[in-house]
């Protein structure tokens, strides 16, 4: 999950100062390099010092976690201190708030937020991408593909791609682009888990269903005699948990016909 997060980041210290105030209801006017002190040398994800004085602090999780509001107190309060966070989940915000902004960083950030139309809202990121100066555009278009993937739109981006007058691959950009092949190399390897998980599923179903089969042939046969073609090509058409109820019931029947009617 590196890549996305370091892609926000560049995202919201960089011009999506709408996104910062839709997220903490002030203006950044500036981001601080703050390292804690050791508890495992731990680093803020983003500290901005705000235009009235104030300090906001935030950290960026890209995967859902249940268990986030049970790590610490949400406010704490003490003689000389006052601090209070909010957990924000960003499909909460408006996407039609930041696809109206004139910063190419609120447009591209929209993608993860609640959108009415996905195909509509890619297309606009993409269209206010295009005419964006050449490193720029790269740069941008770069990181929509990244964070599209949290929502399962990189096809689509790559489609609206395709109809404007873009010319990029991303895998030759200097920063983002270990990054993306990263996150693709990621995509192939859950994809691959999938299919061999769907693919071994499916074997077991049908291996089932030709055990099923074989036993209730040889048990027609043996006390009907002989299987005719018709019999053959309904057994045939059967699922697993069919031949199975059929079987329960072989005992029960008096004929073929009764069996498959």
């Amino acid at each position: 999950m590196q890549e996305y997060d370091v892609t926000l980041k560049l995202l919201l210290q960089g011009s999506a100062a709408r996104t910062i105030h839709e997220l903490t209801g002030t203006a950044v006017a500036k981001w601080l390099d703050v390292e804690l002190p050791k508890v495992q040398n731990r680093r803020l994800d983003l500290l901005g010092e705000t235009v009235d004085g104030g300090l906001v602090h935030l950290e960026l999780q890209s995967s859902q976690d249940a268990s986030m509001p049970l790590r610490m107190e949400n406010e704490l309060r003490g003689a000389q201190v006052s601090f209070r966070y909010e957990l924000i989940d960003i499909r909460q915000l408006d996407s039609e708030v930041l696809l109206e902004s004139e910063a190419v960083g609120d447009n591209v950030i929209a993608v993860l937020a609640r959108l009415r139309d996905h195909k509509e809202a890619v297309h606009r990121i993409v269209e206010r991408i295009a005419v964006l100066p050449g490193r720029e555009r790269e740069t941008a278009l770069a990181q929509l593909l990244i964070l599209a993937g949290l929502r399962h739109l990189s096809a689509t981006v790559e489609e609206e791609a395709r109809k404007m007058p873009i010319d990029l691959d991303i895998r030759d950009h200097e920063v983002l682009g270990p990054m993306f092949r990263q996150a693709h190399q990621e995509g192939l390897e859950e994809g691959l888990e999938k299919g061999l998980e769907k693919g071994l599923e499916e074997g077991l179903e049908k291996g089932l269903e030709k055990g099923e089969r074989a036993v209730l042939c040889r048990l027609i046969e043996k006390r009907f005699g002989a299987l005719p073609g018709w019999a053959s090509q309904k057994l045939a058409a059967l699922s697993a948990s069919d031949l199975e109820s059929l079987s329960e019931r072989f005992l029960d029947v008096n004929s073929l016909e009764e069996l498959l009617k």
